[in-house]
């Protein structure tokens, strides 16, 4: 399924969930409420991430004067791209990797760690860069604070549905209702944070995608994968789980099932899509 519409199906079934847990505690009304709350929330969190992350990482604002090849692959990134120029942050870290930030294109900014300096060639970091700025480009920040929000509504009214089941029906009922309140208390959050995960591999397939028709070169996008890998298992970051997902690779690491926990999709995978991607450039489609 192409991502985009995998992105927008997913988000469709978080709101059925959304409405249906809202039927069980006694109309939407209660959904509504309890998505507004959340809804707020996530969009304070959103309209302040630029600042929060880059002072989580302590990134430093740079120009051209202090990174002039990073600020050209950016600046000309921008102008391809028709964006504004983003702020530009390096990151004092060996640990490689990047990730984009910002509550729409005139506040946005892009931060690349040291390490990614040092490891990558000049096709390979404009290829990341194109990766984070399609993600600007995009509005995953926006996307992330909506999915956040609605998964964080069905967490809090799942629960509440789940004990009002259990405590709140009468004798008649008790088993029944006692079975449907733990059954929601623990499936519908493991639900909405497996979809939100979901959404979120999606959005970097997007992402690589996007960034690699800028570019025109998808392998130097899968080169630079394949040493952010290697290398942020070699020199770890230490990253703060809620902020994973902003990431070109997953700072986090885990095989087998705690893929399916992952906010990245494999990167064999993601190189796989970049392998068809520049069959389909060669052969101009």
């Amino acid at each position: 399924m192409n991502n985009i519409w995998k992105t927008g199906v997913l988000m469709v079934v978080l709101t059925v969930v959304l409405v249906l847990i809202g039927k069980l505690i006694g109309g939407t009304q209660g959904a509504i409420f309890a998505f507004i709350i959340m809804l707020a929330i996530n969009l304070v969190s959103f309209w302040f991430s630029d600042k929060i992350v880059l002072s989580i990482y302590k990134g430093k604002e740079v120009g051209e004067r202090e990174a002039p090849e990073l600020y050209r692959i950016v600046r000309s990134l921008a102008q391809r791209m028709s964006l504004p120029m983003p702020k530009v942050y390096i990151i004092p870290t060996p640990s490689a990797n990047a990730f984009a930030t910002g509550r729409d294109y005139k506040h946005s900014a892009v931060a690349v760690t040291q390490g990614n300096l040092d490891l990558l060639n000049r096709d390979e970091l404009e290829a990341v860069m194109a990766h984070e700025m399609t993600h600007i480009k995009s509005r995953d920040t926006l996307i992330a604070t909506i999915v956040a929000a609605m998964a964080g509504a069905i967490t809090v009214l799942s629960r509440f549905a789940g004990f009002s089941a259990m405590y709140g029906g009468s004798r008649d009922d008790d088993r029944s209702s006692g079975a449907i309140g733990l059954l929601l208390m623990i499936f519908a959050p493991l639900a909405a944070m497996v979809i939100q995960l979901a959404i979120s591999r999606s959005r970097e397939y997007i992402a690589d995608e996007g960034g690699a028709r800028v570019t025109g070169h998808p392998m130097s996008l899968a080169s630079a994968l394949n040493k952010l890998v290697a290398s942020s298992k070699q020199t770890p970051l230490a990253a703060e789980p809620a902020t994973a997902h902003m990431f070109v690779v997953s700072p986090l690491h885990g095989g087998g099932i705690m893929e399916m926990f992952s906010t990245h999709p494999p990167v064999r995978k993601r190189i796989m899509e970049l392998e068809k991607l520049e069959q389909k450039i060669r052969s101009g489609k």
